[in-house]
């Protein structure tokens, strides 16, 4: 064999090569049609393509996916700055609605075609998904579909969260980035709770919005937010929601009421950061860090149960109302990250998967 046939041989079989590892990655290339990352990095690198159909093992429910919502862990896990779970799925996407298109043997609380919202370690920006059956639940009465797919992740990350602290009615409460989908549901849960509350927020608009939903005082953050918090909240306060991370640790230390809780659910400003120790041992301080996404099946199926019980009816009755919502097809991903990287959203950025 001629060294240039040798050559052309060598160019080939790695051509075959590679596609057989995208095949290992993604499934086989015919099915249906999923959101998948060439590689990390912007949100170009978002790609639609034809990925292999789950199935659903014995107690998981296969969900036909009406919409997909976009959080702010999606974009950190596009970036390659997310460790997934053992096991979830490496196709982007935490919370879905839909309806039921399959049951496993042992599932017998669902039938073909019942409306339903997911909570998932994965797997959302597809048209078809696996879940445990516990983290598939109705979704809140008088909720349209495609909006139903904004309202699990916030709901559930904050709900489990504020019982684990046990905010109480009269407590002082902090939540930073108010007009997101995190903040504008906590805001609106903890004034329920009786809590007083802040957050803090980059723009009048944004500030206008928080303080419609039930804010007692929205800061912007490019102002002095702490010394303006101490001054609303002589005595501290009671429970941090915090998304921020290293960048406003001591901040919030110091911020704390006596008995006080630094609950840490993100880390936008980074991983590590200096304690004060003594400040935190003065307050006799809580500081905790938990992701929901890592949670065990059985833990997510119970914070699940407690979402229908306590939380759905003060959506239905609209206690709690619903986020500005922008929808883009499940095709324009990469747009609806960009959007929401930009910081100018308010509300959920939502996937809506129409076939």
């Amino acid at each position: 064999m001629s060294q240039r046939h040798r050559r052309e041989r060598s160019e080939h079989q790695t051509e075959r090569d590679a596609w057989a590892a995208q095949t290992l990655c993604y499934g086989t290339l015919w099915g249906v049609k999923a959101i998948v990352a060439r590689e990390a990095g912007p949100p170009e690198a978002l790609e639609l393509r034809e990925v292999e159909t789950p199935h659903p093992s014995p107690n998981q429910v296969l969900i036909k996916v009406a919409a997909a919502g976009v959080n702010r862990a999606d974009l950190l896990q596009r970036q390659g700055h997310y460790q997934l779970p053992p096991g979830a799925s490496t196709i982007i996407g935490l919370e879905v609605s839909g309806t039921v298109a399959e049951v496993g043997e042992e599932v017998s609380n669902w039938a073909i075609d019942d409306p339903c919202i997911a909570l998932l370690a994965g797997g959302g920006y597809a048209e078809y998904v696996a879940v445990p059956a516990g983290q598939v639940v109705p979704p809140p009465l008088g909720v349209e579909l495609v909006a139903a797919a904004a309202v699990i992740e916030v709901a559930a990350t904050v709900y489990s969260n504020v019982e684990f602290v046990g905010l109480s009615d009269g407590d002082w409460f902090l939540v930073h980035g108010g007009a997101g989908g995190v903040g504008s549901f906590a805001i609106q849960y903890a004034k329920h709770i009786g809590a007083t509350v802040i957050t803090t927020a980059g723009s009048q608009d944004k500030l206008n919005y928080c303080r419609s939903i039930g804010a007692d005082h929205a800061i912007s953050y490019h102002d002095d937010w702490p010394a303006a918090v101490r001054d609303v909240a002589a005595d501290g306060v009671h429970m941090i929601l915090d998304n921020m991370g290293a960048k406003y640790l001591d901040d919030h230390v110091q911020l704390l009421a006596m008995d006080g809780a630094l609950v840490t659910i993100g880390m936008q400003g980074g991983r590590k950061g200096t304690l004060d120790l003594a400040t935190l041992a003065a307050k006799r301080g809580l500081i905790t860090a938990n992701l929901l996404r890592a949670r065990p099946v059985e833990e997510k199926a119970a914070i699940c149960r407690g979402l229908v019980q306590n939380v759905w009816p003060l959506i239905a009755d609209g206690t709690i109302k619903q986020p500005p919502l922008t929808v883009f097809p499940l095709a324009d991903a990469a747009a609806a990250h960009a959007h929401l990287q930009s910081g100018n959203n308010i509300g959920k950025v939502i996937l809506s998967v129409s076939r």
